[in-house]
């Protein structure tokens, strides 16, 4: 498909997708979709994207872990819809864009959206360790796992604000046998590579 081309008729998420270039270098290949973040296809249609593109790359075998991480950042939008840039416009809908990115040793998947609260990582329900035999299932939260998934499938995780709102999150799988999960949480509580 075309830069700029608006996808219709595909899945009610995708009635406003516009699919990036099918490259954006010799050495690197770049595909993009925006989707309504309100839309209740909007996962569904992130993760065909994902796995499709990663087909026609070669990258199969990333496939699983690239479809989980979309599911849990998309799914993180979906979850949590507020926008920054037109919060009074009458008739917005919010959109999330995946993007993927491709060079020789890296790809780069993106997620992005109208909200500039940073992401974070829950921190669990405060049980203690003696506590922690008789209920293991009480160091984990109900919800919020979706982060500590991507962190620990992907090589790195991080998130940037964009100026006029906003943010990215960013996880990075490395394409020469990296070895998955090495990112880790900043001191300041942001997602580091």
């Amino acid at each position: 498909m075309e830069t700029g081309k608006i996808v219709r008729g595909l899945l009610p998420a995708a009635e406003a997708g516009i699919v990036g270039r099918g490259g954006v270098a010799a050495a690197g290949r770049f595909r993009a979709l925006t989707l309504f973040a309100d839309a209740e296809d909007t996962p569904q249609a992130a993760r065909r994207m994902a796995v499709g593109t990663l087909t026609s790359w070669d990258l199969g075998g990333l496939a699983a872990d690239v479809e989980l991480c979309v599911s849990e950042l998309v799914g993180n939008v979906v979850l949590h819809v507020i926008t920054d840039r037109h919060p009074m416009e009458p008739g917005h809908r919010p959109v999330v864009t995946l993007a993927l990115r491709s060079w020789p040793r890296w790809l780069f998947v993106e997620v992005a959206d109208e909200d500039s609260d940073p992401p974070t990582l829950p921190l669990g329900d405060g049980f203690g360790p003696d506590l922690a035999e008789d209920l293991p299932e009480a160091l984990l939260p109900d919800h919020g796992r979706g982060l500590h998934i991507v962190r620990t499938l992907a090589d790195g995780l991080w998130w940037v604000p964009e100026e006029g709102g906003g943010k990215s999150v960013f996880c990075r799988f490395d394409l020469d046998g990296g070895s998955g999960g090495a990112s880790s949480m900043a001191a300041d509580g942001g997602l580091s590579a």
